[in-house]
């Protein structure tokens, strides 16, 4: 272990721990004054990303009067400007503290909102089954009535659980606060934190029959739990995005195929750029993240630029990204993998160039290391000083691209065509990463 190595991963900590803060008066009705002052932090210089250019200070520039203490999802609308339709305009610099359990499908008055509160008049899911199963409909995409019912009920979801976020906006956990059955969507607002929180089954009531996704169909769901749009310098930090005691794998099937009621953890998609997600934990899921909306060259290109460290990666399924066109940095994370569904970690798409440095991977029985690439049409992506602990061995050093190269046609090439420069310290070695990612990546991990 080289001694200046571990020092700058120390300093790396201590500036994650200790981020700059600007100046305040705490409002009377406020949260406490402690807690504030954790809650202006900013993103550490170099960290990432989302620290290119003028860096990213979420609200920390919010006068007293914005901000906010928040219980309920009504507190958080009104927090976020007022009005759910309008409030990803709303660019006053705020900070929103959340306290205890926010539920997107509470109403105004607090009453629990289920799905068939949500469903249009002509919906249900029987008669969907009914009308579109393959063996009376066949493969092709439903139309028809029963079809637009479901996308009007789809609107009326999106309307109560998709919470949409302002520009200029810090939204930070208290110990245990917990968003459960919503969305933040972070669409054309630049400069957000979003930091210790747990994020909890963002379900879809009413998911999608795809007849032509994969050779024999697929259940889509409409809803991330963190969805990051057209926005730059978004800093996603601390969080633990699980689907709860509501799991994709407890599902019934139908038409033969799961019904999956979840879709992406943090998806950065639709020109967004300039992100970093660090010491997340990512626990139980199926698709964690997209980076990239579609392999249609426009406007994605140069955009969807990211960086993912310190994050724990436990028992999920794929997506760990998926990449296309960006230039995506994912050094010292922490792979956890294990299950019979799982697909693969890291998708190297149409145009990416990921940058994959020093992450530990610790595979369970059946998961091997040629099977942690995935090509989705990429053509290159850097690997280098990654280590795998697999097969009861010893954990040793893997190259993923020789790994992929000698099992798959074609081959990938091991150079992606950039080099990382924004990183607030130099990366740890790979063994050293489950020691400094599992004690510190999560919700409630951080110091009051």
């Amino acid at each position: 272990m080289r001694p200046r190595t571990t020092g700058a991963a120390l300093v790396a900590l201590t500036l994650l721990l200790t981020s700059g803060t600007a100046a305040y008066a705490a409002p009377p009705d406020g949260p406490p004054r402690g807690v504030e002052r954790f809650a202006r932090q900013t993103l550490p210089a170099g960290d990432g990303w989302a620290a290119d250019g003028p860096g990213t200070t979420g609200g920390a520039a919010a006068a007293p009067d914005q901000v906010h203490l928040v219980r309920s999802r009504a507190d958080l609308v009104r927090a976020l400007g007022g009005d759910n339709a309008t409030n990803k305009s709303n660019a006053t610099p705020k900070v929103i503290v959340v306290d205890g359990t926010v539920d997107g499908f509470a109403a105004d008055d607090g009453h629990l909102l289920g799905c068939a509160d949500l469903a249009d008049p002509e919906y249900s899911l029987p008669a969907y089954l009914a009308a579109y199963d393959p063996a009376v409909w066949g493969m092709v995409p439903p139309t028809g009535a029963l079809e637009a019912a479901r996308v009007r009920s789809v609107a009326n979801q999106t309307r109560q659980t998709q919470i949409n976020v302002g520009p200029n906006t810090t939204i930070v956990g208290r110990h245990g606060a917990t968003l459960t059955g919503l969305t933040l969507m972070i669409d054309g607002a630049s400069n957000v934190i979003v930091r210790n929180l747990t994020f909890d089954d963002a379900r879809d009531c009413f998911p999608a029959w795809s007849p032509t996704d994969g050779a024999t169909g697929n259940w889509n769901s409409q809803y991330d739990q963190v969805s990051v749009r057209r926005s730059e310098h978004v800093w996603v930090d601390h969080n633990t995005f699980t689907d709860g005691d509501n799991p994709d794998s407890a599902q019934p099937v139908y038409f033969g195929r799961p019904y999956q009621v979840h879709d992406g953890s943090l998806d950065v998609t639709h020109t967004a750029s300039l992100v970093t997600a660090s010491y997340n934990r990512f626990t139980g899921r199926d698709k964690l993240m997209l980076i990239g909306s579609s392999n249609t060259v426009g406007p994605d290109v140069g955009r969807l630029k990211v960086t993912l460290h310190h994050n724990l990666f436990d028992r999920v399924l794929q997506r760990l990204p998926r990449v296309r066109f960006g230039q995506v940095d994912v050094y010292n994370n922490w792979y956890r993998l294990a299950g019979d569904d799982f697909a693969y970690a890291i998708g190297v798409g149409v145009q990416s160039a990921a940058y994959v440095e020093n992450n530990f991977f610790t595979l369970g029985a059946g998961i091997a290391p040629d099977g942690l690439l995935y090509d989705w049409g990429g053509t290159a992506v850097t690997t280098r000083g990654n280590w795998v602990d697999a097969d009861r061995a010893l954990p040793r050093p893997v190259d993923l691209v020789a790994a992929y190269n000698a099992t798959h046609d074609p081959d990938l090439g091991g150079d992606a065509g950039w080099t990382p420069t924004l990183r607030v310290a130099q990366p740890v070695p790979a063994p050293l990463v489950p020691l400094v990612v599992g004690p510190f990546a999560g919700a409630g991990r951080l110091p009051w």
